[in-house]
């Protein structure tokens, strides 16, 4: 093994049908070594039948508390129905991993649906399900090459790491994928491959098939996830891990 690895983490699994299936593809026949699920997705269902089907692929959960009704509508409505003390964020989140947990899905990694969990109340939440339900790693989201407006978040970091470590999550070395949400393409990603530091980094990535369902769905990422499918799943990609020597991992296996 060399001293680089890389999970290759889709999120927004269960979201809808098309978006599931572009996951399954880009683990087939691709790169995409994890993913993690949506207990409010509305293709749950369908993702967890998927998952049982591809027992190699690692499977966490994608918690969330911005999206459709009853969940707030954004970031910002979360911030404020936090301070006005109107959502049990431990509540709702703790439902949605034993919603999972009873679909048969064993979640080995957890990150949250907008980063949400770099919000402090949402993050104490968040390690303390870790710990409580023994799911061990925790997304840590800042990009290790930070751009723009990742920049200025990743002087959050620190404070995100040590909240995390001292609850006894796990995190990876390095991250990838924040600033480059709704513009990946081969290319970048195979820049990014041979830019790739020493350690494990997590990739986060929003592949799918962009159909009519997708098309109705309330997400900005709709045919980029096209092009994501194709990063993943191009020879490209596999030719750039064998020249910069790096190692595909998922989680199950750290």
């Amino acid at each position: 093994m060399s001293g680089r690895k890389l999970i290759v983490n889709a999120d927004d699994f269960g979201f809808t049908r098309d978006v599931n299936e572009g996951i399954i593809e880009a683990h087939q026949r691709g790169v995409l070594t994890a993913t993690t699920l949506m207990a409010s997705g509305a293709a749950f269902e369908h993702a967890v039948a998927l998952a049982r089907r591809n027992p190699e692929l690692d499977v966490g959960c994608h918690l969330a508390l911005v999206g459709e009704p009853p969940l707030a509508a954004s970031v910002a409505g979360l911030i404020r129905a936090i301070a006005l003390g109107r959502i049990r964020i431990y509540e709702e989140l703790a439902a949605q991993v034993s919603r999972i947990l009873d679909a048969g899905i064993r979640p080995t990694h957890i990150d949250t649906h907008k980063h949400t969990h770099l919000v402090p109340r949402v993050l104490e939440a968040v390690a303390r399900i870790s710990r409580e339900f023994g799911i061990p790693w925790v997304r840590l989201p800042f990009d290790f090459a930070p751009r723009g407006a990742a920049h200025m978040l990743r002087l959050w970091r620190p404070h995100v790491r040590r909240t995390l470590l001292r609850h006894g999550c796990r995190v990876t070395d390095h991250f990838a994928g924040y600033a480059l949400t709704g513009r990946l393409d081969t290319a970048e990603l195979v820049r990014l491959i041979h830019r790739l530091p020493a350690g494990t980094t997590e990739l986060m990535c929003h592949p799918g098939h962009s159909t009519s369902e997708l098309r109705a769905a309330p997400t900005r990422l709709k045919e980029s996830r096209e092009r994501e499918l194709l990063a993943l799943t191009a020879p490209e990609t596999r030719q750039a891990l064998g020249e910069a020597g790096v190692d595909l991992a998922r989680y199950r296996d750290l």
